[in-house]
């Protein structure tokens, strides 16, 4: 906390990190968890962005990522994406958020895993319109070829171990209602990237 020139705290460290991780975990309301602690809601909501940060911070870079992977022969990386929904809002702004693909509203984020679907990285949050790795789809008339349906069932066995790794993410039920603000997504994003981490490794 020192390197963020925090505050006086109202609690002890312990149980500060219970309370975010409450939120984060359980999506728990910042103001049902200050009433049961003696403290104001802004200020449970102040530690979960603090704490968010701080773990953001952590957070793998793509190309330590790809440096590591490659000097202890890790092997094969899996890259796709997710769409982490988000609150709808009106207005033309919020338009790029939509996903046609998914018929909802929502960022897209691109994941790197290893054959065993473990999180490695993961992007910055990009608006829910932006195209992903998709693939073929039958049209009213045009049935897919034999060559088209080979496709796409080895695109979905390659797809399976990054399905894998973004469960464990979407685990935190924090990432139910994201806003649609995209950099306070990305850090929440990698920092959860941090903690699966963590639990996974466990």
């Amino acid at each position: 906390m020192k390197q963020i020139g925090s505050r006086w705290r109202a609690l002890p460290a312990g149980k500060i990190a219970a309370i975010v991780l409450a939120v984060l975990r359980c999506d728990q309301r910042p103001g049902d968890l200050a009433g049961g602690n003696g403290i104001h809601r802004t200020t449970v909501t102040r530690w979960v962005r603090e704490v968010v940060g701080l773990l953001a911070a952590r957070a793998p870079r793509l190309d330590r990522t790809l440096k590591r992977s490659t000097r202890t022969g890790g092997g094969e990386v899996l890259l796709d994406g997710s769409l982490i929904r988000t609150r709808r809002r009106t207005g033309t702004v919020n338009r790029k958020s939509y996903s046609g693909k998914h018929k909802h509203h929502g960022l897209l984020v691109i994941a790197l895993t290893d054959d065993k679907g473990r999180l490695l990285w993961v992007s910055a949050a990009r608006p829910g319109r932006t195209s992903e790795i998709t693939g073929y789809k039958a049209a009213r008339n045009r049935p897919l070829t034999r060559g088209q349906k080979l496709s796409n069932r080895a695109l979905a066995a390659v797809r399976a171990p990054v399905e894998h790794g973004f469960a464990h993410l979407k685990n935190w039920r924090v990432l139910g209602k994201v806003r649609t603000d995209p950099k306070w997504a990305t850090a929440l994003v990698r920092a959860l990237l941090v903690l699966t981490d963590r639990e996974v490794s466990r």
